[in-house]
């Protein structure tokens, strides 16, 4: 027997030496394909080459150095690059000799209004430099349409569409859901529009609600299709005849209505860019990525003394360290400190896109911009949204930019408990019982309705919350509190009516932002470095691995789909106070 017991002790001990032996080799091959490709060379860009940039990926504020991009790796995304380095790519092929034109060969997007303003506005830079642009696809979406009309030649394909027929905003409501499983969400809140609770106690959108959202986005619209007619040369009252009515049912239609150049197949464009880049027939066109052919970290150097430090704040607002896509209080702060305490850095933008969150998270988050403030410039510059908690941390800036098409505003607060009692009780049948020391010893217990007490408790934190929320945009902005009162109330507005209620100060990108803090810091020489620092890639394909596979299969199986999941998961994990946009704004 103890031969026995040896043998099956000795074959235990082999199997776990030889899975430890393999996971080491394992980690050892992917550190070192990791390392390999994670080395960033510079693009060698033949003459008379063209700038091909198609946008098939998420766009993110910057670009996540991740060396698994370009590998088949389930439950990692191919996120392409950032907003940043698509910026600077496009600024750098302004005065690239090899780079004769560019060509924009876009379907869909997947961002924002305001980050495709971004783009769309270094595509105007870079077409005063005399080099052309050509905009091809079989089918455009209206944010793709939108980027693409500024080229000088728009084309799309004999059978292909252009999906031209105005904004949308849809809200998913969840009430009825919640009736049927007997769950009851009770609300606290501040804001006549502080609408993020309408889904869980009501069927429909409140006037108020309906009122907002058509405001802002008229507002977008509006200047949706200024831009659109400006470019195409046509009247505003005719593209917003075209839209409204839903003019372009195909390809005929686009082409007798101005809103593109040519009917092509894909031979025809290849043949038209051959002949802008003098080449011959028979030979293929010289063409980069823009993927390839972004500025590498060797070449973003500066031997500029000075500094701007550009703090990205992105994602929901959390407390805690955060990631690289959510808001940490303690990781933005940090950032926020070191750029204070840098005696090279002269000035600091702060880069926002978030729909705002935590309350506390957020006014820690303030805090720091306060103080920052105090010592050296700091500007704001808004991104798609900049709402609520996101405002919060803008609001202390010594000036806000913003696009036209931002989200922002949102000022107010509100608390969601649910009530789970009658759904453990009938449905589950589940009951619990217990004691306490106090009267309110166990407030926001999930299994009972608060008492009225209570509700008058959290209601005057709540009302507290929103007081300090708004006395501190006040201060920011120089308003009366009773001013700011009046345009708060949880409203949403679009970056051009806030710079009319005086929500920010002057409606650009982020580079305006920059020039304004190097102006502000009187400097003519400067360098842009990035805070906080990006996680390392390797860590980050080990952080968490099974939620990544869960989030991959998730969008693969609901597609567009994803969102409403999302949104109902995201309610779930916001249960208490929250300064944050009033839901999942999607603008189709």
């Amino acid at each position: 027997m103890k031969e026995f017991f040896k043998f099956v002790f000795a074959s235990m001990m082999g199997v776990i030496l030889s899975f430890f032996v393999l996971l080491v080799l394992f980690v050892a091959v992917l550190t070192a394909v990791i390392s390999i490709a994670g080395r960033e060379r510079k693009a060698e860009v033949n003459p008379n080459s063209v700038l091909h940039i198609t946008l098939s990926y998420p766009i993110l504020e910057r670009t996540v150095k991740n060396p698994l991009n370009n590998l088949d790796f389930i439950g990692y995304e191919n996120n392409g690059i950032g907003l940043n380095d698509i910026l600077a790519g496009i600024e750098k092929a302004t005065t690239d000799k090899n780079i004769k034109g560019i060509y924009l060969n876009i379907s869909s997007l997947s961002t924002g209004y305001a980050s495709i303003e971004e783009i769309r506005n270094a595509l105007v830079e870079f077409k005063k430099s005399g080099k052309f642009i050509i905009a091809y696809s079989e089918v455009y979406t209206q944010g793709a349409y939108y980027l693409a009309s500024v080229a000088d030649k728009l084309y799309l394909n004999p059978e292909g569409m252009i999906d031209f027929r105005g904004l949308s905003s849809e809200i998913p409501f969840f009430k009825k859901a919640l009736d049927k499983l007997e769950i009851e969400v009770q609300v606290i809140k501040v804001g006549t529009y502080k609408s993020a609770v309408e889904p869980f106690v009501l069927e429909k959108m409140s006037e108020p609600n309906r009122t907002q959202v058509k405001s802002f986005l008229g507002s977008m619209y509006d200047h949706l299709l200024g831009k659109v007619a400006e470019s195409r040369k046509l009247p505003k009252d005719s593209v917003y005849a075209i839209s409204y009515q839903a003019k372009l049912r195909n390809a005929t239609d686009a082409l007798h209505y101005k809103m593109v150049d040519g009917l092509r197949y894909k031979d025809e464009i290849i043949d038209e860019l051959k002949s802008l880049t003098s080449i011959a027939k028979d030979k293929d066109v010289k063409s980069i990525s823009l993927e390839k052919y972004a500025p590498t970290d060797e070449e973003k150097e500066s031997h500029a003394k000075n500094r701007i430090a550009l703090v990205y704040a992105t994602g929901d607002i959390i407390s805690g360290e955060g990631s690289d896509q959510t808001i940490g209080s303690e990781r933005i702060s940090r950032a926020l400190r070191e750029a204070r305490t840098d005696d090279k850095v002269k000035a600091i933008v702060l880069r926002i896109n978030s729909p705002g969150g935590s309350s506390l998270a957020s006014d820690v988050i303030w805090r720091e911009v306060m103080l920052t403030k105090k010592a050296k410039p700091v500007i704001v510059s808004m991104g798609d949204v900049a709402a609520s908690g996101g405002y919060y941390i803008a609001c202390a800036a010594d000036s806000i930019f913003a696009q036209p098409t931002t989200i922002t505003g949102s000022i107010g607060v509100f608390g969601l408990i649910p009530n789970m009692q009658r759904f453990f009780n009938n449905k589950l049948g589940i009951t619990f019982d217990g004691v306490q020391t106090g009267l309110f010893s166990n407030t926001g217990s999930i299994i009972r309705p608060l008492t009225e007490a209570e509700k008058m408790i959290i209601q005057n934190e709540v009302n507290h919350i929103y007081n300090s929320f708004t006395s501190k945009v006040a201060e920011g902005r120089k308003k009366s509190q009773s001013y700011i009162d009046g345009i708060a109330q949880g409203r949403v507005w679009s970056g051009k009516e806030a710079l009319t209620n005086g929500l920010v100060d002057r409606l650009g990108n982020i580079h305006d932002a920059i020039s304004s803090a190097a102006k502000k810091a009187g400097l003519d020489t400067y360098q842009i470095v990035d805070y906080p620092t990006l996680k390392d890639p390797l860590l980050s394909l080990f952080s968490h691995p099974t939620d990544k596979l869960k989030t991959y299969l998730l969008k693969s199986e609901l597609g567009e789909n994803y969102l409403y999941y999302q949104t109902a998961k995201s309610a779930l994990n916001n249960m208490g106070i929250q300064s944050r946009l009033p839901y999942n704004v999607t603008v189709k």
